[in-house]
């Protein structure tokens, strides 16, 4: 069998990219995560576009795994425990239409897993608030600029990634201790 054919892809998009791309570069079974940009009205748009909250994209990362080793239901498992799925257009104090909570789906089958997904974590009453995470179909997706990719890999000292990604990748890391590619 091809591994290459068997893979599949996740878009998604949780607030910073930043954020998720470093949480599901750790993860076993992904093995590919790139930022960019989806669902929105601007071909070709930039950072500085995006962050302009005009362009209609969300911030996201898509996903590469291996359905044998993690099931896409497993992704939106971390997925949801990364970030607040209750805040319409904002994570923390990153605020805007861009940062909105997203699955992107690539499948009927992911937009039914996805609708399941949150269906449940809405009946176990995980978060006080309704889950605002829309689920539409991927649209075209662009690859952020360079300097984007695996930022916090490259950053760990900057003062964002101090302050923000590296406590979610702490908080993600003592959660999902045996899905982890390596040991903290």
């Amino acid at each position: 069998m091809d591994v290459k054919n068997s893979l599949q892809v996740a878009t998604l998009g949780g607030g910073c990219f930043w954020c998720v791309e470093a949480v599901f570069d750790d993860l076993q079974g992904v093995t590919d995560v790139v930022s960019g940009y989806c669902n929105g009205q601007v071909v070709n748009p930039t950072y500085k576009q995006v962050c302009g909250g005009d362009t209609g994209h969300a911030e996201v990362v898509k996903v590469t795994f291996d359905p044998s080793v993690i099931s896409f239901v497993e992704i939106l498992g971390v997925f949801f425990s990364i970030h607040d799925p209750t805040t319409l257009n904002r994570q923390g104090n990153d605020v805007g239409t861009q940062y909105r909570s997203g699955i992107y789906t690539h499948s009927d089958e992911q937009a039914r897993l996805a609708r399941e997904t949150i269906a449940h974590f809405t009946a176990e009453k995980l978060w006080p608030q309704p889950i605002v995470t829309e689920v539409v179909p991927a649209g075209v997706f662009y690859v952020a600029e360079e300097y984007h990719q695996e930022y916090f890999a490259r950053n760990p000292e900057q003062g964002y990634c101090m302050a923000v990604v590296s406590p979610k990748l702490s908080k993600f890391r003592k959660q999902f201790t045996n899905r982890l590619k390596s040991k903290p």
